[in-house]
């Protein structure tokens, strides 16, 4: 799934290239039809191929007529369309077509049929092999992963996510939240059914959700600009700078803490918030009403037409 995850940031680089006034860089033409034919087609394939579906397949899962026949057929359909990718991007890369209109063409048809196909084996096949493996047969799967990797050469993951983000980078691929709008971002925080409150890096209140509603731990805008240590009682600040010392030195990941108040069971967990290069960017703080969830029991599948 982190192949997948990655590719996709790959396919969206690539369309960038492609969508950009002018001819796409061929430099970047020549690494897309690297990465796709060395690692999608060469190394991730394979292991699938060769050590996760004969597994499952002997656990139970049909060859024929299911998920997985689908999965190895689509496999072959993206086989048969980087073979025709090929021969059109080492033209326009050696300069012999100028041209890219074609290549446009078959790299789009390429990429929309592996999203499709990824969220196929995410969605459904992965959770089926997950119901009919045993604890050994993932260690087994692991250990080929593994082998198939080392058979390409010594660190080939990370040689081809190497490459990988050379691509993404040029393509200046941005987070999803990029394609939100700053009112519609705001309004997602508000409507989780968890409080938020962000401290920066050098410990000053930046933001706090839910301004305009009715909050388990009232704050109002005064607190923002405030050091988070003049927000919290004189006896748990060393609490509070020992948690923020852990996140900067990395030593920590997660603090929590729950509290029975007003008759609500109160759930409060603080997290390191890191960029891109690992970071300290500063703290969030989540804050919820847990109380309601302890209670679940059995299952709920049909929606309650009285909420």
């Amino acid at each position: 799934m982190r192949d997948h995850e990655t590719t996709e940031k790959v396919f969206e680089a690539g369309e960038k290239a492609f969508s950009a006034p002018g001819s796409p860089d061929r430099r970047v033409v020549s690494q897309l039809l690297e990465y796709f034919t060395e690692y999608v087609d060469g190394c991730h394939n394979r292991k699938e191929e060769d050590h996760l579906f004969p597994l499952i397949e002997r656990r139970g899962v049909p060859r024929e007529g299911g998920p997985l026949a689908v999965m190895l057929q689509e496999h072959q359909q993206s086989r048969d369309l980087l073979a025709k990718l090929k021969p059109l991007a080492e033209d326009f890369i050696a300069g012999r077509a100028e041209d890219a209109v074609q290549l446009h063409s078959v790299y789009a048809e390429y990429t929309e049929l592996l999203k499709n196909h990824f969220w196929k084996e995410n969605d459904i096949l992965y959770p089926i092999a997950r119901r009919v493996m045993s604890d050994d047969d993932g260690a087994a799967v692991v250990k080929g992963i593994e082998a198939a990797e080392a058979a390409l050469g010594e660190g080939t993951r990370t040689r081809y996510y190497s490459l990988a983000q050379q691509i993404i980078e040029a393509g200046q691929v941005k987070d999803l939240a990029h394609n939100l709008d700053h009112d519609t971002l705001a309004a997602i925080l508000n409507t989780l059914p968890v409080e938020l409150s962000f401290v920066d890096a050098d410990d000053t209140v930046r933001y706090f959700s839910h301004e305009n509603h009715t909050k388990i731990f009232p704050r109002t805008r005064g607190a923002i600009g405030m050091k988070v240590q003049q927000c919290h009682p004189a006896k748990s600040v060393h609490l509070v700078n020992q948690i923020l010392h852990d996140f900067k030195a990395g030593k920590r990941d997660v603090a929590e803490f729950w509290i029975d108040l007003q008759g609500m069971k109160v759930h409060i967990r603080y997290w390191p918030v890191r960029g891109p290069g690992g970071e300290y960017l500063g703290c969030l703080e989540t804050v919820q009403d847990v109380t309601g969830i302890q209670e679940l029991s059995g299952e709920r599948r049909l929606l309650d037409e009285s909420q």
